[in-house]
Order: C-alpha cells, then sequence, then structure tokens
C-alpha cells in the first residue's frame, strides 16, 4: 500500500524542517544536529566505560550516572522527533537505525530493574555509523585521479575503518567483562578493551586469556575477525567505498527515511514520497 501523493506533499512546515535538521546533513542546522549527536555518543560511550572502573566509579559515580540520564533523556526525546517527523514511522522503526535507536536508550531503563544492564550502553557506538553521512565521503570519490584529492579521501576512509575498529573493541571487550568477570582478569571495560586489541591484532601477550567456554568462543570470533581485517588490502576497501558509493544522494526520505537514492532522484524508490 503506498501513501497517495497528495498526501506526501501537504506536510506541514514544521514537520518538513524537522525532518530537514535530523534526517538531512546538507543544511548547516542538520550538520549541527548530526555533530551534537556524534558528540553526545562519545560522552555517553566514554562514560560507561570509565564507570566500570572502580576507583573512578567511587569518586564520580554520582556525576557519572547524572551524564548518562542526561543522554538518555536526550536520544529519547530525539527518537520521539524522528518517528514524528516522517510519514511512516513503523518502517523506520523497523529499520535498522531505527532499532539502534532503540538499543541505545533501553539499557538505562532496563538498569532500574538489572543494574548489570548499564554496561550494555555501549551499544550506543554503533550510532557512530551515521558518521558515514557527515563526513560526506562521496564528495571525494570523483577526485580520486588526483594524487592530494585522493589522500584526503583516504584519510576519511581511514577514519571510518579506525571507528569500525574501535567500535568492535568496545562492544566486544564489554561483553568480555561481562561474561568473565574480575576472576579471570578482566578487571574493568578498558582491561577487557586491551585483550580485545591484542587478540584482534593477533599478538596474543597471554597476560589474560578467558577461562569460561563462552569467553573462549568469543575470543575464537574475535581472532578469525582480527585475521580478515588484516588479510583485506587497503586498497581494495577503497575501490569497494568508491563502487558502493558514487552517483548516490545523502538526502533522505521524509515519507521512510530511507537513503541511498540516485543523485537525480525526485522520488523515494521504497515508498514514492517525493524528495
Amino acid at each position: 500500500m503506498t501513501i497517495p501523493a497528495e498526501r506526501l506533499t501537504s506536510r506541514s512546515g514544521w514537520r518538513a524542517r524537522l525532518h530537514e535538521i535530523i534526517f538531512e546533513s546538507d543544511t548547516r542546522a542538520g550538520r549541527a544536529f548530526d555533530l551534537a549527536l556524534l558528540t553526545l555518543i562519545l560522552v555517553s560511550v566514554t562514560a560507561v566505560v570509565l564507570e566500570s572502573v572502580a576507583e573512578i566509579r567511587r569518586e564520580h559515580g554520582t556525576l557519572i550516572e547524572a551524564v548518562e540520564w542526561t543522554i538518555t533523556a536526550l536520544f529519547t526525546v530525539e527518537y520521539i522527533l524522528r518517528l514524528v517527523a516522517v510519514d511512516r514511522p513503523g518502517r523506520y522503526a523497523r529499520s535498522f537505525y531505527g532499532v539502534v535507536d532503540v538499543l541505545a536508550i533501553a539499557p538505562t531503563y532496563l538498569a532500574l530493574v538489572l543494574p548489570e544492564a548499564r554496561s550494555l550502553m555501549v551499544i550506543r557506538a554503533i550510532r557512530l555509523l551515521r558518521v558515514f553521512r557527515i563526513l560526506k565521503l562521496a564528495h571525494f570519490l570523483g577526485e580520486a585521479q588526483q594524487l592530494l584529492r585522493a589522500l584526503r579521501a583516504s584519510r576519511r576512509k581511514i577514519i571510518v575503518f579506525l571507528v569500525a575498529v574501535a567500535t568492535s573493541v568496545v562492544i566486544m571487550g564489554t561483553l568480555m567483562y561481562l561474561i568473565e568477570g574480575e576472576t579471570h582478569g578482566f578487571t574493568s571495560i578498558p582491561v577487557s578493551m586491551y585483550w580485545a586489541v591484542v587478540t584482534m591484532t593477533t599478538v596474543g601477550y597471554g597476560d589474560i586469556a578467558p577461562r569460561t567456554p563462552l569467553g573462549q568462543f568469543l575470543a575464537s570470533v574475535l581472532m578469525i575477525l582480527g585475521y580478515g581485517i588484516i588479510a583485506v588490502p587497503t586498497g581494495i576497501v577503497s575501490v569497494e567505498l568508491a563502487r558502493t558509493t558514487r552517483g548516490t544522494s545523502r538526502q533522505a526520505c521524509p515519507g521512510c527515511s530511507a537513503e541511498g537514492h540516485d543523485e537525480d532522484a525526485t522520488h523515494c524508490k521504497y515508498c514514492g514520497a517525493a524528495l
């Protein structure tokens, strides 16, 4: 079932403006919103990581908890505004980013019943994937034939790659911290992240090692992932990024929030809404 064109083109002015700020990054307001969002994500993940350190938790636990609840409240309001800004909120709620948005706020409320769930707030790091839109990688891909511009484009690709690796380290380290715990040497999330880096890079010092079957299975997955990262040449990654992003627009559909449309597209290829 498709939404009539009359309905899609008669969006109220404030909803259109809200959609432009939240979902678009072409305008100054949209870019500022996205940068503010990424800053909040980084602050939130840092707070969760620091809270797992006993000394910091004893001295600054109240402040860290206040920061977490403040950011959770902002993320909750942001999620509601995203649903209001699109014509098909149900579709956005079921999308990848919609599910990630829910997972970003759920652990804080779940911690009221299960305090251990507070560590799961590092899932918010997945929201950093929005950096792909903010860095405007497609803007540089057409200039790759010149050395200087190619270096600039590569620099941004490397940043995105390192963000993905860092996100994997944070998530894997936190999971190992929850699985193994202090009794097996994983005394905090930073220590567990150190183990994840050593394991992913196949260095393997052996000073910390999982003891439980589930922890050993997770370590095996991380080892295989590390080999995959090392085996993929940077050149192949750059070519693949160029192939997948060339000729696409960063504009989000006002009806279903889908992205990845052609640059000359006038209507959404998923729901038919006017772009």
